[in-house]
């Protein structure tokens, strides 16, 4: 199995412009993806970086400037005219919750495509055995995934994980991290001055 991460290094995290600078989304985008790859290393996987540009990260690169979707797709596509490969594992870098169980349940699922999604129907990690199945990350792309699945006649498996689950693309989702991360994004946030507060029983952080 090939386990590759997408990494945009341009300008990550759009999303959390309002909470952190662009130079600090940088930072934070480079720390989770060090964690996510650590996390795969504990499986026993060797993962490489399918990103936008050259980063400094000990991984190997493989440098696709177009969009998520095609570039994703020609990994894909490579796989299967490769005869090493049986499958190929696709993990988004803002994983920042993952743990190396986790992780496995989904590399070890046994069906043609296995699906870990997003809480807000994306498709947070993947893995395709089946040769005719390709991605479509628009919008809600878990959804789309499982048609894709059945034009292909393949089986899905649906993972159930709250790590797998849980991207970090909003504000609110720096919480989560606070909470439930123990990796080096968790200490990045709390170094740059982040901590959980309750306000009317709610959990929010503050900086």
């Amino acid at each position: 199995m090939q386990v590759v991460v997408p990494f945009a290094a341009g300008e990550p995290k759009t999303r959390l412009a309002g909470t952190l600078s662009a130079d600090e989304r940088r930072e934070f985008a480079l720390v989770m993806l060090e964690d996510v790859l650590g996390t795969i290393r504990a499986t026993g996987r060797s993962p490489r970086v399918l990103t936008t540009r050259e980063i400094d990260i000990d991984a190997p690169l493989s440098i696709d400037t177009r969009p998520l979707t095609p570039a994703v797709n020609a990994v894909l596509a490579e796989s299967v005219e490769s005869k090493e490969r049986d499958s190929t594992a696709i993990v988004m870098a803002d994983l920042a919750l993952a743990t190396p169980d986790a992780l496995e349940r989904l590399f070890s699922a046994d069906d043609d495509v296995v699906l870990a999604p997003g809480r807000g129907g994306g498709t947070n990690a993947l893995v395709a055995r089946h040769p005719d199945f390709r991605v479509d990350y628009h919008g809600t792309s878990y959804l789309d995934h499982v048609e894709i699945a059945a034009a292909a006649n393949a089986s899905v498996t649906e993972l159930d994980s709250h790590r797998l689950a849980t991207d970090v693309d909003e504000p609110d989702d720096l919480a989560e991290v606070l909470l439930h991360g123990d990796g080096a994004a968790s200490d990045w946030l709390e170094d740059a001055g982040f901590s959980l507060s309750v306000t009317s029983g709610r959990v929010t952080v503050t900086r």
